[in-house]
């Protein structure tokens, strides 16, 4: 069968969950000498509005724009 992705709101605690392993998973990563300086890069470019946490972002946010007319399956 097809499986279809329909886009649905999260909470506020499962976004923040989700932030912190995409800012997590990025600074791994990252090349560097260690993980404070890796987590810390992240974190600089994550509020730059830079990064790859933020580009996994802008990708689920895409995604579910480019889902939103599925969204009646819910």
């Amino acid at each position: 069968g097809l499986t279809q992705q329909v886009p649905i709101a999260i909470k506020s605690r499962r976004g923040k969950v989700l932030a912190i392993r995409w800012v997590l998973a990025a600074a791994r990563k990252r090349p560097g000498p260690n993980m404070v300086f890796k987590l810390s890069s992240e974190l600089v470019d994550a509020s730059k509005g830079r990064g790859a946490a933020i580009r996994k972002r802008e990708e689920a946010h895409r995604m579910a724009a480019a889902n939103e007319a599925l969204a009646y399956l819910r």
